[in-house]
């Protein structure tokens, strides 16, 4: 057993499975912000019953975050000790910056928010949900901040074998940061408003009059419809022209051009075959990659053939994340602009079976940042740290492979706990308040 694949495989699972929640928990927070609002300055009580809905919701998926976040850090000591070693100097800055004054902001808050509802001023009550909201930013800032770090490194020096830090700005704002951080945040935002409308969803196909449900539907399908525009354009437009400028194999290998090419073609769907790099039934549209890219159809964009065979990241698993990513992409531009088309048109409490897209539908916003996830942390490879180290030279070499193994088994079983905790306490709670009367006549 390879230690190195293993520690790979065990930080992919972990990563994945709290990268669930923080989407979730930003974007649900916004929206409280907006639902608490309305509910302290107009005292309607479906705003108010709204907001103990959702802010219940918001506190599970918090704290399941949470408990599934700690680990992470602590692989960086035990399976990844030379990557620690040499980007200690530079990554624990913003670590520390997201614990101090995110974690407690956020965390403290979100206390305050819970367990403050009609003990604390009205006025009180929504700034605590404005700050959860403002921490949750926050936080993602700072995470995004590191991460973008080891995708173009800047501010620094090597000195001793270990990356030291000379510019703290130049560290935080590298090239890759700005964009990451707003497309991630968009992307946030549409994972909240699909999980509102979901629940809205459901609440109105177990009972048309559900007040509750009908309020939270109107409100997160222009909330989503919005949002998903903006993580297309301007933000995931932006974030690829610099992945274009910056990491221009990985761009190569998610857009499926294995040649340089003058007026190189957008690839909107073929079958990738990684040696030799070869994509078969390709659809594409000639010089539009050029011009997304650079702003010009004639410019000539560098394909994977220019890069050396040890530096070129896996073909398929990176084209197949980034396309399947823009795929929902434009999924929940179409199914929210419907809903608000009908929404618009009176109809959107008719038709049972939009309904029931929008519940089903709950996942997808996740796993399109799990494929946006997957399409940069892969597309970076081999290099942990880009054209700096290497993955294969910072694995801890102490760490046996069994050890390894084990703990992903035993973090397979916990996660399969807190997900299926997870989802029960939310599908109970989703279905709170809801009258079983109207909810029997409305199904029968």
């Amino acid at each position: 057993m390879d230690p190195v694949l293993l520690s790979r495989i065990q930080f992919a699972v972990t990563a994945g499975f709290h990268f669930i929640f923080p989407p979730i928990t930003i974007g649900l927070a916004w929206l409280l912000v907006v639902v608490e609002w309305r509910g302290w300055r107009s005292g309607d009580p479906t705003d108010v019953e709204m907001g103990k809905l959702f802010g219940k919701l918001l506190a599970f998926t918090f704290a399941v975050g949470v408990a599934t976040g700690i680990l992470l850090e602590f692989q960086f000591g035990t399976n990844w000790a030379r990557y620690s070693k040499f980007v200690g100097d530079i990554f624990g800055a913003p670590l520390a910056a997201e614990g101090v004054f995110a974690f407690f902001l956020e965390s403290t808050f979100l206390g305050l928010y819970i367990f403050g509802r009609n003990r604390v001023p009205k006025a009180v009550h929504w700034l605590s949900i404005l700050m959860v909201a403002i921490g949750s930013v926050i936080s993602a800032f700072w995470i995004l901040v590191a991460n973008s770090w080891q995708q173009t490194p800047t501010g620094f020096a090597v000195r001793h074998g270990r990356a030291e830090l000379e510019s703290f700005w130049a560290a935080v704002f590298n090239p890759s940061t700005v964009p990451r951080f707003f497309h991630t945040i968009t992307a946030s935002l549409v994972a909240g408003a699909f999980m509102m409308a979901a629940v809205a969803a459901y609440r109105v196909l177990r009972n048309r009059e559900d007040e509750i449900g009908k309020g939270a539907l109107r409100l997160s399908l222009v909330w989503g419809l919005v949002s998903a525009i903006l993580v297309a354009f301007p933000f995931g437009h932006v974030h690829t022209q610099q992945v274009a400028r910056t990491q221009p194999e990985k761009f190569a290998a998610i857009e499926g051009l294995y040649t340089s090419q003058q007026g190189a073609p957008l690839v909107l769907f073929g079958l990738v075959k990684d040696r030799p790099p070869e994509l078969r039934a390709k659809i594409e549209i000639p010089g539009l990659l050029s011009w997304l890219a650079f702003g010009d159809a004639n410019a000539t964009v560098q394909g994977i053939d220019e890069f050396p065979v040890d530096e070129r990241p896996p073909l398929w698993i990176t084209f197949v994340s980034f396309h399947n990513m823009v795929i929902l992409g434009l999924f929940f531009i179409a199914a929210m602009a419907w809903g608000v088309l009908q929404r618009w048109r009176g109809r959107l409490f008719e038709g049972r079976g939009y309904l029931k897209l929008l519940v089903y539908a709950v996942p997808l916003p996740v796993v399109a940042c799990q494929f946006g996830w997957v399409a940069a942390e892969v597309g970076r490879q081999p290099w942990i740290v880009y054209h700096l180290l290497r993955t294969s030279e910072a694995h801890s070499q102490t760490v046996a492979a069994g050890d390894v193994l084990f703990s992903i088994l035993l973090f397979g079983v916990i996660y399969l706990f807190l997900g299926g905790l997870w989802i029960y306490l939310m599908v109970k709670e989703a279905g709170h308040g809801l009258q079983p009367a109207a909810a029997k006549e409305v199904t029968a």
